[in-house]
């Protein structure tokens, strides 16, 4: 039996390395990059990332093939749920001004490899953003010319007929993946004025579409003889509602641009929520004019508005919006570009990327490596891949993030904030941790837990609770949950509620259609798993959060971002089956990069003490308060000079 001791403590702790938390540096606002970013320069970047092809090829995609006019139903889902999400990323992005996004969100609240599977997703996010936005681009472009490029190469070079590939390479969209590379690589500066540019004419383009779309529009477009305003039903509303997401992808661009902010504690905040509601306004307008000009099953998928405004006899229009759309996609493309390096520089700097990647250009002060590697590599995706498996790829991704964000917004706030200790003065024993509660004079010091078991009739309800403590009205009714460390109860709800989401969503999503579930299963199994996420969510609600912080904070937590989980998690499994494998691929690949080279060369790896032997007191507050503490201690053999022996201390306490 004791021979299996050792595999066991191994496996402690290599599950220990799994879940640690990245260590932030006490000045956050310290970076090797250029701090330049001001609060519009964010908001437009924002508003780049989302309005470009999301708007002029999505809105024609979804609404023909998926939802029918009804697609204005499934923008706004969508955009209530991105709400939620960017509501989660403005707390984070303020409090943790640093570049990686959702990445470095998980990594200092979660865990190291859920917080490199983020990451790896948020890569795949951004090159399959920028492949898609660069075959939109290309297909518009090509429009404006009667698709004389796409003839030509059909001639000359030939086409393809593999699933989920291009019917023919598209060089166009390959070649201005990588002049926008060279642009990024000049810097920050460079790329925020280029994006200025862009938005500017994009911005004047929408309000042409949105003033002549209302003139030509026909309210019989939506009538029962075209085929009703949802004709695919709840359910196309709601697939929509999972493909639309690729349109509000945007806004992460801004938290993965915090480290260049000026004022990221202000900033951040307030480009998410302009650059979001700009946004969705303009999805949801240009939605209703796209669909009353013509009838939507006559929509072109790949070039839905300009294609819309010459057919109404507008051919001037047209060439107006293709040429502007063109310009919009350049912001997305920028946007991307923009925000994927930077993105891999944060997990090289932890050590869980190729260290190559965490190179900065002395004079630029940007990740030259990462741009030039990965926009390379976007450049490929775009010549072979479809677009529209490229975008059902995408959302799967962008919703895992959400997801991850969400449950680390609910971790962090029921988190202890974390102070470093003071070091010990030499030849001292080390001075206590500091706390905001009694001084280190007050402490009383029980060596047994019968000494603790005393101290369960103290009057508790005026005693300062810590974030992660259960509240004083609760603890006579929760009273054994009194005993474990602040947090860990929370941790340990929100897995339970994302566990209970999951099961709630799949038979929502499954029941009637695959499992084909009797009725009485059906509704018992929705009950139980809705008492679940119910339960869960007013456990986690009973213990004390932060408060007062000098950032913003999302408001109703927890409620805000569960809501968010369960409907990203009922959104990622209204996607298509192939759309996960293709994931789980991906996933796999990913492990195999973490194993093979990121958990041995993290950089948390450098802060793990060596092994000690430890021994456990309760430390107990006049105020009736409980915490273990573990203190390292030396070997009652070796005495450290100077200091008595641990084991003689212990007698005298």
């Amino acid at each position: 039996m004791a021979r299996w001791l050792p595999r066991s403590a191994s496996l402690a702790r290599f599950c220990q390395k799994l879940n640690r938390v990245k260590t932030l540096e006490d000045d956050m606002m310290e970076t090797s990059f250029n701090r330049c970013l001001s609060t519009i320069d964010l908001t437009l970047l924002g508003i780049g990332g989302m309005v470009g092809s999301g708007l002029y090829v999505l809105t024609g995609t979804v609404a023909k093939e998926i939802a029918g006019p009804a697609v204005i139903i499934s923008f706004i889902i969508a955009g209530f749920a991105s709400l939620l999400a960017a509501l989660c990323y403005a707390e984070f992005g303020a409090r943790v001004p640093k570049t990686g996004s959702a990445y470095m969100f998980t990594y200092v609240s979660v865990g190291e490899i859920w917080a490199f599977l983020i990451g790896w997703n948020v890569l795949l996010e951004y090159m399959i953003g920028g492949a898609a936005v660069a075959r939109a681009w290309s297909g518009y472009l090509d429009s404006i010319f009667n698709h004389k490029i796409k003839n030509f190469t059909e001639t000359h070079v030939g086409t393809w007929q593999v699933p989920f590939l291009a019917r023919y390479p598209d060089f166009l969209a390959a070649a201005i993946l990588l002049v926008a590379t060279a642009f990024i690589s000049f810097g920050a500066k460079v790329s925020s004025w280029l994006n200025h540019v862009f938005s500017a004419i994009s911005m004047g383009v929408i309000l042409f579409i949105l003033i002549m779309g209302f003139v030509l529009a026909q309210p019989k477009n939506w009538s029962a003889q075209e085929g009703g305003f949802a004709p695919y039903g709840l359910s196309g509303v709601m697939a929509g509602t999972a493909t639309c997401f690729y349109a509000f992808v945007g806004f992460d661009v801004i938290a993965a641009s915090s480290e260049e902010a000026r004022n990221p504690q202000r900033a951040v905040p307030r480009a998410i929520a302009f650059s979001l509601g700009l946004a969705t306004g303009a999805y949801i307008l240009v939605s209703v004019v796209l669909t009353l000009m013509v009838p939507w099953h006559t929509l072109d998928p790949d070039s839905a508005l300009a294609d819309a405004f010459y057919r109404r006899g507008y051919a001037w229009a047209g060439f107006l919006v293709a040429a502007g759309s063109i310009c919009a996609m350049n912001t997305v493309l920028l946007s991307n570009l923009f925000s994927l390096p930077r993105i891999v520089y944060a997990m090289a700097e932890d050590g869980l990327f190729f260290q190559v990647f965490s190179r900065v250009h002395p004079r630029t002060q940007v990740p030259v490596v990462g741009i030039v590697v990965f926009g390379l590599l976007m450049a490929l995706l775009a010549l072979v891949f479809d677009l529209e498996a490229l975008v059902q790829f995408l959302s799967i991704g962008t919703l895992l993030a959400y997801t991850f964000v969400a449950a680390s917004i609910i971790v962090l706030r029921f988190q202890q904030q974390k102070v470093d200790a003071p070091a010990p003065a030499a030849g001292g024993r080390p001075s206590p941790e500091p706390h905001e509660g009694p001084s280190a004079s007050e402490l009383k010091e029980y060596e047994s837990f019968s000494d603790k078991l005393q101290l369960v009739d103290r009057d508790k309800s005026k005693e300062h609770r810590e974030p992660g403590q259960l509240k004083a009205a609760f603890e006579p009714y929760l009273e054994f949950l009194s005993d474990f460390y602040p947090g860990e109860v929370v941790t340990v709800a929100v897995v339970t509620l994302m566990v209970s989401a999951i099961c709630l969503c799949s038979i929502l999503v499954f029941g009637n259609t695959h499992l084909h579930l009797p009725t009485w299963s059906y509704s018992l199994l929705l009950v139980l798993f809705s008492l679940g996420f119910l339960l869960s969510l007013l456990l986690i609600w009973a213990h004390e959060q932060q408060r007062g912080t000098q950032t913003f904070q999302i408001p109703l937590v927890p409620l805000s971002p569960a809501l968010s989980i369960i409907l990203n998690i009922y959104l990622m499994l209204k996607l298509s089956s192939m759309t996960w494998l293709r994931f789980a691929v991906w996933l796999l690949v990913g492990l195999l990069v973490y194993f093979g080279y990121g958990i041995w060369h993290s950089k948390e790896n450098l802060r793990e003490p060596g092994p000690q032997r430890v021994t456990a007191r309760y430390v107990v507050f006049p105020s009736g308060s409980l915490e273990e503490r573990v203190q390292a201690v030396q070997p009652s053999s070796q005495p450290a000079a100077g200091l008595p022996d641990a084991d003689t201390e212990d007698c005298k306490r």
